[in-house]
């Protein structure tokens, strides 16, 4: 395999495409499409996203120290592209979507009912990275859809439908490989047919 240089950049795909939802003190809310997300720590759980400062979601959260990731899936992907192209400061991004906001439990930004799984967060510190500032920030309540969940209280994200975002283009996440862990787990010896 050949390799050529290439210029420096962020290369780290692919990448989640969330929906973060954020509400100033004015109590408007606002949806803003992000790919730069990440987890950041465990214990306490913990995550960060990413933010240009010229973006109408950067003062609403600076303002109110909060907000929702809400993972987003094949049948929201429209909606997922929309919110991010656009600006909070002119289009109610709700109303134009067809998404609707649903009251969270420990925030006050709405949570997005279409929306598999709602993390709700609330910022520790901002870091001013230069293009975007990173807001870390800790997971203090999530919401998972009830038929994501079996009779055991597991839960199947891969029955979501999740989207990726890379290199400007968002795919459906696709077939599973293996499982954390199965490279060194011991395979059962298959069990020699007795005749009879």
């Amino acid at each position: 395999m050949s390799k050529i240089d290439f210029r420096p950049g962020n290369m780290l795909y692919p990448l989640p495409a969330i929906m973060v939802t954020c509400q100033g003190n004015e109590g408007i809310p606002n949806i803003i499409t992000l790919a730069w997300a990440g987890t950041v720590c465990s214990d306490p759980a913990m995550v960060s996203i990413s933010v240009k400062k010229q973006r109408f979601s950067h003062h609403l959260l600076m303002e109110s120290g909060e907000f929702v990731i809400n993972l987003t899936t094949k049948d929201i992907v429209r909606a997922t592209d929309y919110c991010g192209v656009t600006s909070g400061r002119d289009v109610n991004k709700f109303a134009k979507t067809g998404l609707t906001p649903i009251p969270s439990k420990k925030v006050a930004a709405p949570s997005i009912k279409e929306s598999p799984v709602n993390i709700e967060c609330k910022v520790k510190q901002v870091l001013e990275l230069g293009s975007h500032d990173m807001f870390l920030a800790e997971v203090v309540h999530v919401s998972v859809d009830a038929s994501l969940m079996d009779e055991k209280n597991t839960l199947h994200l891969k029955n979501a439908n999740l989207i990726s975002y890379s290199h400007g283009r968002y795919f459906v996440l696709g077939k599973e490989l293996g499982t954390f862990g199965y490279s060194i787990r011991k395979r059962n010896p298959k069990k020699k047919k007795r005749r009879k």
